[in-house]
């Protein structure tokens, strides 16, 4: 069965286009990140925060999808059913995040060496030895906790693109809430309500001149989780689309130019489309193609490669840009740098797939059944996808 003939009452277990749509945000990022680091530009792709945009609306959709899997044998206004939620989303991510934040901790010094010859070669202004090598208690347990998004001095302080990993964890906390005001408000009222109350903070924070190095703070961006939920919600529901543009179109949380603005439209548009018209030729010739075995490895290695590339990247666009690379053009430099630190990204995502991400879930999955919660330790296939 395909996505297109499930309703919101009874959804399958599996869309299988949503494995390369994670994999396309992760390698998105990659690249943009890799033009950031040798002076190359391209329109789109060079905007990395643009594929961290397509994985926030991504898990507003797959929380929402996997409530509706599981809402015929779990009771969400109890509080023993949000403990097992985050008991397992907590268990989907920190695995691989912990372990990578002592190595991006330990390395940080290097890494910001690296930092500061590549912006010195290419003419940008220095980053504060502090973003990526503050080994403080308190910035350790501000990321032990996920508390760091919550506060403008830790929200971005090591060499990991982390802070979507703080974000991430404030959207799980506060999803059985969201669920229970669905429950007495539905879907398009709980959102508006929700979305106004978060756009008032965000007004609230310009007016006091609080700024976060990156939004890292729910209200920032709970307008995208918010476009997923919705579109989760109500399969080929019009209404819920357009409501949806709306929200992507609030102008906080990023780049809000005319061209970000644009894109992220056309990505609710199209990842509307490619959900629920998977029995339409074009389309669903794309879905399938996401949903191919290649698209499947780049999907379930996507949550690797987004933590671990930015180790690789710093010290190879850093020593390409010493050796020559200043004499190349930018578009010669992204070139050689672009698939070694794919390559070497994806090879070390795998390893930590096998070694701490499943084994990380299998962990989660067994603390649930010693709380006695073991009715609620499996997991939905989007559970299992959903990582930043």
């Amino acid at each position: 069965m395909n996505r297109g003939s499930a309703t919101a009452a009874q959804p399958v277990l599996r869309i299988q286009c949503l494995d390369g749509t994670r994999g396309i945000a992760a390698l998105w990022v990659l690249a943009g990140h890799c033009m950031l680091l040798t002076g190359f530009s391209l329109p789109i792709v060079g905007s990395p925060d643009l594929g961290v945009d397509l994985f926030v609306l991504l898990s507003g959709y797959l929380m929402t999808y996997q409530y509706l899997v599981r809402r015929h044998r779990e009771d969400w206004s109890r509080p023993s059913t949000w403990r097992a939620f985050w008991i397992r989303r907590f268990f989907r991510l920190s695995p691989l995040y912990f372990p990578l934040l002592i190595i991006a901790l330990i390395a940080g010094a290097g890494i910001y060496a690296d930092r500061v010859f590549i912006d010195q070669a290419l003419g940008r202004p220095l980053q504060l030895e502090e973003r990526y090598a503050d080994l403080s208690i308190g910035n350790i347990a501000m990321h032990l906790t996920y508390l760091y998004g919550l506060f403008p001095d830790y929200a971005f302080r090591t060499p990991l693109p982390d802070w979507s990993l703080g974000l991430e964890m404030q959207f799980y906390a506060v999803f059985p809430f969201l669920i229970v005001l669905h429950a007495r408000m539905g879907w398009l009222r709980m959102t508006a309500g929700v979305a106004l109350a978060a756009f008032a903070v965000a007004l609230g924070l310009k007016a006091l001149h609080i700024r976060l190095p990156m939004p890292s703070f729910l209200p920032l961006k709970l307008h995208v989780f918010l476009a997923g939920i919705l579109i989760a919600a109500a399969p080929r529901n019009g209404k819920h689309l357009v409501a949806a543009m709306i929200l992507m179109a609030f102008p906080y949380g990023g780049s809000i130019d005319a061209l970000h603005v644009i894109v992220r439209e056309a990505l609710v548009v199209a990842f509307f489309l490619v959900v629920n018209f998977q029995d339409r030729p074009v389309v669903g010739a794309v879905s399938r193609t996401l949903g191919s075995r290649p698209f499947y490895w780049l999907g379930e290695l996507s949550y690797g490669c987004y933590l671990i590339h930015l180790l690789i990247l710093h010290p190879v666009a850093a020593w390409v840009l010493a050796h020559g690379g200043m004499t190349q053009p930018p578009s010669w430099r992204f070139m050689t740098v672009f698939p070694v630190v794919a390559i070497v990204t994806y090879a070390l995502a795998a390893v930590g797939y096998h070694l701490l991400e499943k084994p990380g879930q299998q962990w989660g999955r067994r603390l649930l059944e010693q709380l006695k919660l073991g009715g609620k330790a499996w997991q939905t296939t989007a559970e299992k996808i959903d990582a930043p």
